[in-house]
C-alpha cells in the first residue's frame, strides 16, 4: 500500500468518526433548545392559567357582593309587601 493512499484512508476513518460525534451533538444540541422552547411555552400558558384564575375569582367575589346587595333588597321588598298586604 502506498503511503498517500494509506493515509487517505486513514483520514477518511477518522473524518467519518469525527462526522458521526459531531452530528449527535448537533442532535443533542437542537433537542436542548426544543425542550428549553416547549418549556417556556408551558411556563407562559401556566402565567396566563394563573392570572385568569386571578381575574376569574375578582370577578366571582364581585358577583357574590352583587348578589348579596340583591338579597338584601328583595328582604327588603319582601317586608314592604308584606307590611302593605
Amino acid at each position: 500500500m502506498e503511503t498517500p493512499v494509506y493515509f487517505a484512508s486513514l483520514g477518511l476513518i477518522f473524518a467519518t468518526i469525527l462526522g458521526v460525534f459531531a452530528m449527535r451533538y448537533f442532535a443533542a444540541v437542537t433537542q436542548a433548545r426544543a425542550r428549553l422552547t416547549e418549556d417556556n411555552a408551558y411556563r407562559l400558558i401556566a402565567e396566563k392559567a394563573v392570572a385568569t384564575q386571578a381575574e376569574t375569582a375578582t370577578a366571582l367575589d364581585s358577583m357574590s357582593a352583587t348578589l348579596a346587595d340583591v338579597r338584601t333588597r328583595l328582604a327588603s321588598v319582601e317586608k314592604m309587601l308584606k307590611d302593605v298586604g
